[in-house]
Order: C-alpha cells, then structure tokens, then sequence
C-alpha cells in the first residue's frame, strides 16, 4: 500500500505537521510548501513520521548517521581547511521530489546530455559550431580545458561524453534550473550511494514504505556502459584511475571502485608499453583496456599535456588516439565546463538538435564578450562571479558579500583578465526542511544529479546529491565551503520492479590474486610493519612500567637496561642510552613521550599514524570492519593522551591495554577475514619480518648482558612478558625461572605463536605463495633460509653461557638473525616493490616553457 494515498484519504492535519515540526516559509520557495502555504502531497508522510518520532528519536538517528559514515571512512576534503572535521556530512532528512515532476527533471536532463555530447564531438572534431559564429573563437581557444592534442579522438559508439553531472536549483518560480556542467570527471555519484546506504540503515521502515526509486540501476548501467566500451575485444579490464589519498574525494574513488568492482590505481601504477597501458601487477603487466578516471584531464599525462604532472601516465594519450584504450570522460572534456557556454546554450542547442532546451540554465554573462562585461561590471553586486576554469584556491563569489573596496578589485580583475571570468544570475534556491541545532529548519539547496550514456540515450540517475548550508549567512551551497548533503528520494507511485541488467551470455572474469598494483601491496606490507612495531613497543613499555611500579624497588642495573631496552627496540636515540641520570630517576616523561610524540620516529604515534597513512592508500582493499577498527586505533590513541596526563597519571600500564586490543582485534580481522590473495600474503609477511625483528632486538636489549641471579629473572620475566608467554612458560616449567629456559620459549618453541622460529616459519610459507618464488633460490628466500638454519642449528645451553658478563654466543646469534631477516625485508621491497621516479622536465624554467 502506498503511504502517501493513505494520508490522502485520512490527511494529517497541516497545521499540527508546521506548529509542531517545520514552519510554512515566509518568503520564498519551499520544496514542502506549495504556493498557498500548504503541505504538499508528497511530504505529508515524511513530515508526519519526524513528527511521530520526536526530538530524541531523530538527534539519535543523526547520531548513528554520523557514526556509520565514519566507520565507513567516509570523508571529504576541504583544502581551505586542513585541520577541520574530514568526515563527510550527511543530513538525515531527505530532499523529496515526487514522480511526475522527476519525470520532466528526467526528459530534460537526457536531452542536456545529448546537447553536450554533440558538443564535445564537433569542438574535438569539425568545429562547425565557432565557424558558424555561434561560439567565438575566444570563449573555446582560450580556455584551459581545451586540449588541441585530443582533436579526432574518439570512443567507441555514438556517445562519447559518458558521464553527465548537472547542478540543479530551484528558481523563485518554482521552476528547475541548470546552474553549471561536470563533465570531465563528474563528482558525487559515489557519496550519493553512500548516503542512500546509510538512510536506508538509519530509516528502513521509512524508506521501504516511502517507495523510492533505486539507485543501483544507475551504476549497473555504468558498469555495463564501461565493459562495452573495451576496445580490445574479450573481457575489459577496468581500472579507476585516482590521484591518491590527498585529493578531496578520494574516499568516493575507493567506494567507487569496490561497488563496481574495479581495480583502484594511480598513474604510478600504469605504464605505457607498445602502444597499450599496462597495470604493473605483481605476476607482471596486465593491459588496461578502459580508465574511468578521476584525475583532471591535464595531469593525465605528463608527456603532451602538464609536463610536471605526477598524477598521470606518460604516454596515455598517444595509446588513447591509438583507439587501445578507452577514457571515460574522454581526455578534452573539461572544456564543457566552462560557464561562459551557458550564454551561448540556446543558440548552441538550436543548431545541434533543432529545438531550444526544455530546461534552461540560470542566465549567464561571459566577460569576454563586451556588453556583457559592462552589464557585470555595472552589477557585480548583485552577481554572482565565476571563473571560466575551475582549479583549486580560485572559487566563485557572491558580489552582494563584498564591500565597496573588494567590488572595485573585482572589476579591475575582471577587466584585466575579461575571457576568464563569467556572472550569473543569483538564484538562492528552494528552502528544504534540514535537521540542524535540534530542529527541522529551511535551509536553501542545490541538487546534482548525473546522466550516464547507454547504448541508445541516456540514463538518469533517480536522484543524486542534494548540498545545503547549515549556516543562513553562506550563499554559495558548496562542499569546498562547509555545506553539507542530503540523500535525494525520488518517490514512485508504486513498488519498484527488480531488473537485472547481467548479460546472460558473458560471466565475470576470475581475476588473479596476484593482479594487484606493487603500489598496493607496498602499502599493506608496511601497513603489517607499522601495527606489529607499535604493538611491540607498547608491550615492552608496558611490560616496563608493570616492573617499575613494583613494591620491591628494581635494582639500578635492572631498571637501566630495561629502560635503555625501550630505546633499542623503538629505536627513539638517545632516550635512555644518554647518561642523564634524571632520566633514570623520572622516566615516565621519556616513556609518554615514546607513547604519544606522533612527531617523534619510532614512537607508538608515529608508527600508529604511519600506519593509519598505508591504510588510507589501501582503503578499498579493507572490509568495512576493518576500517571501522582502524577508526578505533585513533580513538584510541587519542583517549589516550587524556589517560597519560601527568596529573591523572596512575597504573599507566592498565591506560596501555585498549589500544593493545584494538591492535589485536585488526589482527584478528586480517587473519579471519581477509582473502587469501597477494595483498594478505605480503600484510603477513611485514608482520612476520617485524615481530621477528623486534624479538630478535628485545632479547639482545635485555639478556646478553649477565646479571645476578635474581637481577637476571626480573629480565627473562620481562622478555617473557613482553611475547605473551609467562604464563604457558610456567605450565611448562615447574622449576622456576631459567635463561636456558626462557630462550627456548621465545626463540624456539615451534607451538609458540610468538616464538622466532614461529615467525621464520611462516615467513617460509608465505614466501613459497609468491608469484615467481616457488623455488627456493631468490634472495629472500636464501636469507629466510639461512636464518632459520642457523636458529635450529643453535645450541640453547652454549647460547645461555656467560663470559666475562656477555653471553658472546648468544649476541653473535642475535646479530647475525637481524642483519638476515632485515636483508630479507630489503630484498622483498627491492624485488616486489615499484620505486621508479616519475617522469621529470628536462627543462623546468617556466619562462622558457612559456616560450615553447
């Protein structure tokens, strides 16, 4: 049944619906007012249901919004703001827009995609369009976004803009109008889906009965949009071409390519060989056959476009003019962003489909044109400014928010520089109910919605990203400026049928495990590095503090060598080996800082941060439960810095055991969850080499020197303690603490999860599943040998002898074991690991580039 025909019959009243929850508007329009103040139809159900829920309801609805976004590790980057809040920001209240009206939004935009597909192919091919005089000459050659190497390229098929995202706002007649174009690499699709995946958790029952269309028809029609435009024939590897973790949106890449099931890379990760794009790949080159890429069309390749880009692949356009690949949007595309076109629409759309749109864009004025830059000039306060090219730091302007002496800067800019610059119509947009402060308040919003091509037309997107600003005083809706966005339900008048679009003739490929960019297994090798030498630290300092806080006070001999331990194996120089004795009388400073100095190298911070970095360049490799953890590890790491004030300081060791166990639970989550491809073997791996190197430094740190017999304990009672196994070492042994014993535990009980031959061991396995290494004759692999040989070969009575207080054998041992395994761990990182510098300008002189 539909909910919104069983209020028709029994409506809610109105006036309860605006007294209690969302006030009629007092100027303006509304998305849930009609003209005559009343409720429409197709809001009554949503508002009665906040109504139901009350205050508290929806402030904890708002709560698990915010809190599955973040465990989600969705975020956005505001580059003005470096240090703000990164979390996305989502809205629980929708933006609502009922059928018939999506059906007209829908003809229009289709139709708009067309229009700009027609558009890039004759800029890019005859240009009939700037020899009619329909375009200048000035408004296409000037602009930044057209690119004349890309003249004649094309994809396959009758479409080659695939992608269309327009900005929608509501005009003061209620009308839908067209405030600007994304065409090159159109952003927010992925943070529309991600906001329909929470809404849909967060209200189930509201938005199963409010009928909304679906999203996911969207994006099964990009995917097949993208498998079909494979030039190269059999079955198309897709990659999503990133700039990489700094760039704003590079959680919607990562989602992007999870959802669709694409390989995520960076320019690093592709090479141009023999006329086609390669993804090296631990087993070798893979050939790309279609980028839907996310770099700005500029930087996709250093050799014809931006010589110093590091985003791009050299060489990527000649493959594309060769018709081996295929871009999507195409190279050259960003030129139809360029606002100035929007003047000149109407007589572009006469001349390419016939007709005049059915949607018009919001009136624009371009500068380059002459009447236009004096009407702009004369009325630049009540405009709103836009640059022709889009880049970062350079942003529109609202002339109304300007005093007297910015509007003359304005102007002067404008004339010096008239072809760069466009004005528009304000146009404040439609107030739509918005959840902020603890009410449902109006706030103006912007939607952006997006069309992909299909094999006859376009396809719409039954809904998008709606952005509003909490704040009443911004009027420009933006993420780069703070706004934030909503969910958009396109409501059917009935239940949406189930379509498959899987072709039924072809199946998925089987992609190898080991089609993973070097890149990405770098990052999950030395993101098990990082975790394991953080939790090592952290057990050695607390292992210390547990023994320093004592009630019988450790001998001075004792207390310096596990406090100069701290220093070895974290490797924090000079710490504890300096011969300040303050140090030794007040430690705890020293050791916090070891904890929390996330500036500090090899501090618990530093290497947790580290690893949070390599996390972040692996994020669509991690399950949702990992990241969720890995989001605990900095929650924890913050508590802590609270637990370890110096005024609160007590049992410091007890402050240590949650961050521990966060470190275990992401180890258990590794170990149970993830597949069994390259990217775990190399995780494990790093693991694996680290814990064994921090044994290996432990137990040079606190048992080669010889101490008394009680003093000598205390340490092996440590070294014990630090790997977990005083426990088991005591259901072993019945008769006290012993060196001979206590190394055996450690270094060579095979069932000893935390042992050195433990970790050798499955080093071997690990190595003997890597592409190109089931011999045993790499280098690794001879270094693991000699390792574990000289480990077994050991003798543990000769190891525990004492000459002239230094068990000789013992460090020698020791010694040899961390130059192998640490050799190892070069050797893997030099065989495996991609370390090629990227392209660099022969001449980087701008001045003489200039001349070029």
């Amino acid at each position: 049944m539909n909910p919104y025909s069983t209020l028709m019959e029994n409506p809610v009243d109105p006036a309860n619906i605006k007294d209690f929850i969302y006030p009629a508007p007092q100027h303006g329009v509304d998305e849930a007012y009609d003209s005559e103040g009343r409720i429409r139809p197709h809001w009554r159900y949503l508002l009665h249901s906040l109504q139901s829920l009350g205050h508290d309801a929806i402030e904890e609805r708002q709560k698990k919004t915010r809190r599955i976004l973040r465990d989600d590790g969705a975020t956005y980057k505001i580059y003005d703001e470096p240090d703000a809040n990164q979390s996305w920001q989502l809205n629980p209240i929708p933006l609502l827009i009922n059928s018939d009206e999506w059906n007209q939004i829908e003809t229009s935009l289709v139709e708009r995609a067309e229009l700009f597909n027609l558009l890039l192919q004759d800029i890019y091919g005859e240009r009939k369009l700037v020899r009619q005089g329909i375009i200048p000459p000035d408004l296409l050659f000037s602009h930044h976004g057209f690119l004349r190497p890309c003249q004649n390229i094309k994809l396959q098929g009758s479409h080659q803009l695939i992608l269309h995202g327009a900005d929608l706002v509501r005009a003061p007649d209620g009308s839908m109008q067209v405030m600007a174009d994304r065409t090159q690499a159109p952003s927010g699709a992925g943070y529309a889906l991600e906001n329909r995946t929470v809404m849909n958790r967060v209200f189930p029952s509201l938005f199963r009965d409010s009928h909304v269309h679906r999203l996911s028809l969207f994006f099964s029609r990009l995917r097949q949009r993208l498998h079909e435009l494979n030039p190269n024939g059999g079955i198309a590897r897709i990659v999503v071409l990133t700039p990489g973790i700094y760039n704003e949106a590079y959680f919607e890449h990562a989602y992007l390519a999870n959802y669709l099931g694409f390989q995520l890379v960076q320019g690093s990760d592709l090479s141009v060989r023999n006329g086609y794009v390669w993804m090296k790949a631990l087993d070798g080159l893979k050939r790309v056959d279609v980028i839907l890429r996310r770099v700005d069309d500029i930087y996709c390749d250093p050799v014809e476009l931006k010589g110093d880009s590091r985003l791009g692949v050299p060489g990527l356009l000649e493959v594309a003019r060769l018709g081996h690949v295929a871009i999507a949007n195409p190279l050259g595309s960003s030129v139809l962003e360029n606002p100035a076109l929007l003047r000149y629409l109407p007589e572009i759309s006469q001349a390419l489909l016939g007709r005049d749109l059915q949607m018009p864009s919001v009136k624009t004025w371009w500068c380059g044109n002459s009447d236009d830059l004096e009407y702009v000039c004369k009325n630049l306060k009540h405009l709103l400014i836009k640059p022709t090219y889009r880049r970062p730091g350079l942003y529109e302007v609202y002339g109304a928010d300007l005093d007297d002496k910015k509007l003359q800067a304005w102007q002067n800019r404008i004339r010096k520089n008239p072809l760069q610059f466009v004005a528009q119509e304000y146009v404040m947009g439609a107030q739509t109910p918005t959840w902020h402060q603890g009410l449902i308040q109006p706030r103006a919003s912007v939607l952006r919605t997006f069309a992909v091509a299909s094999e006859s037309s376009y396809s719409v997107m039954p809904g998008g990203l709606t952005r509003v600003n909490l704040d009443v005083d911004k009027k420009i809706i933006s993420n780069q400026r703070g706004s934030v966005s909503k969910d958009t339900w396109v409501l059917a008048s009935e239940p949406e049928k189930q379509i498959s679009l899987r072709p039924l003739d072809t199946q998925p490929a089987a992609e190898s495990s080991n089609a993973l960019p070097s890149r990405v297994v770098e990052n999950l090798f030395w993101m098990g590095r990082y975790a394991e030498r953080a939790e090592s630290a952290m057990r050695l300092l607390r292992t210390v503090f547990i023994q320093l806080n004592k009630t019988e006070k450790l001998p001075d001999a004792v207390c310096r060598t596990l406090l100069s331990a701290i220093t070895h194996v974290t490797a924090t120089y000079p710490g504890f080996t300096s011969l300040h004795t303050a140090l030794l009388k007040n430690p705890e400073p020293e050791m916090i800082s070891i904890i929390l100095d996330q500036q500090r190298l090899g501090s618990v911070a530093n290497n947790l941060m580290a690893m949070v970095h390599s996390a972040e360049q692996v994020k669509e490799q991690l399950s949702s439960d990992t990241q969720r953890v890995i989001n605990d590890i900095g929650d924890e790491l913050e508590q802590l810095k609270i637990a370890l004030e110096p005024d609160a300081l007590s049992a410091p060791e007890e402050a240590l055991a949650p961050l521990i166990t966060t470190l275990l639970a992401f180890a258990g989550l590794i170990h149970e969850s993830m597949t069994r491809g390259s990217g775990w073997h190399f995780m494990e791996m790093g693991r694996r080499l680290e814990r064994a190197l921090q044994i290996v430094n432990t137990l040079r740190s606190l048992l080669v020197t010889s101490f008394d017999e009680v003093e000598q304990e205390t340490l092996i009672e440590s070294s014990l303690l630090c790997g977990e196994a005083l426990i088991p070492y005591r259901r072993r042994y019945q008769n006290g603490i012993r060196i001979d014993q206590g190394l055996e535990m450690i270094m060579l009980n095979s069932k000893n999860p935390r042992s050195l031959i433990y970790q050798l061991t499955q080093l071997e396995h690990h190595f003997a599943d890597l592409p190109d290494n089931r011999d045993e004759f790499s280098t690794e692999h001879k270094l693991l040998l000699e390792a574990t040989t000289a480990l077994k070969l050991s003798d543990i009575k000769t190891l525990a002898k004492t000459a002239n207080g230094i068990r000789g054998e013992l460090d020698q041992l020791l010694s040899r074991l961390q130059y192998l395994i640490g050799t190892a761990a070069k050797a893997i990182g030099q065989r495996y690991f991609d370390h090629a510098e990227g392209p660099q300008l022969l001449v980087k002189n701008s001045e003489w580039q200039d001349h070029l």
